[in-house]
């Protein structure tokens, strides 16, 4: 204990250990300095995230009612009513992206409307995401609307993924203000697809593509994540987020009502 206190009682020693004390503080501030801006930048940039994720999925649902509206009325090569009467299910894909240099790839976020008791269910989001062969190249973003036409290909919009073309059939849908009678919509396809392309390609081919829900998109407008099932066989009340959407499917509903 005397060498102890001879120690610090050495002048020369204790500045020593005073100056040591000192740049271990200042290290210390510094590294505190360095974790105080990655923090404050991860509280900051935390409800910023949360505010573009939210703004992309109310834009999904604005586009998506856009689009369901534009292909309907588009003249002469519009879904014919009785396609809008009779579908069990209104899917839409709003500027799905596809890709190709011999091999094509798909991917899209939509949203799907089914018919309930009390009427179209809250809307579930999904993705679509798969690829083909062929020989195209370049980029389009296609807008596609899919109306699923009997119990089948809503059993499998129900469920928690699906395969175009393997666990669905689909295929184009006829257009015009009117289905002819004996097309096929009259016949066993689950799915009939309606494309607009706003590039180089004609149009896309669901055969391969693979659907399952978008949890992210969920989570966002229903604040946990739900099935298709709880939400599109309408156990979920739908919420005002989602009311764009709702009211463009409840419009061209009425429209081919009014005109059928």
């Amino acid at each position: 204990m005397a060498t102890a206190t001879l120690i610090y009682e050495d002048e020369e020693i204790q500045k020593d250990v005073l100056a040591e004390l000192k740049w271990g503080a200042q290290v210390q501030g510094a590294m505190m300095k360095k974790l105080i801006l990655p923090v404050a930048l991860l509280a900051f940039a935390g409800p910023l995230w949360a505010s573009a994720a939210n703004t992309k999925v109310e834009e999904r649902l604005q586009d998506a009612g856009e689009v369901l509206q534009e292909v309907m009325n588009a003249p002469d090569k519009g879904i014919p009513l009785e396609i809008v009467e009779h579908a069990k299910c209104i899917a839409v894909i709003p500027h799905q992206i596809k890709a190709g240099f011999v091999v094509a790839a798909k991917f899209g976020k939509g949203v799907a409307t089914c018919r309930t008791e009390r009427g179209w269910s809250a809307p579930a989001f999904f993705t679509i995401t798969g690829g083909g062969w062929g020989a195209q190249i370049g980029i389009a973003s296609i807008d596609n609307v899919l109306m699923i036409m009997n119990q089948r290909g809503m059993d499998q919009l129900l469920s928690a993924k699906f395969q175009i073309g393997a666990d669905a059939s689909a295929a184009a849908g006829p257009v015009g203000r009117h289905a002819a009678a004996g097309t096929d919509w009259t016949m066993e396809t689950e799915i009939l697809s309606y494309a607009r392309a706003r590039g180089i390609f004609a149009g896309v081919s669901l055969d391969g593509a693979v659907v399952h829900p978008d949890q992210e998109a969920t989570k966002i407008v229903y604040g946990r994540l739900l099935s298709h099932r709880e939400i599109l066989t309408g156990k979920v009340q739908p919420p005002e987020t989602v009311s764009s959407f709702l009211a463009a499917v409840r419009e061209v509903e009425e429209k081919a009502k009014k005109e059928s």
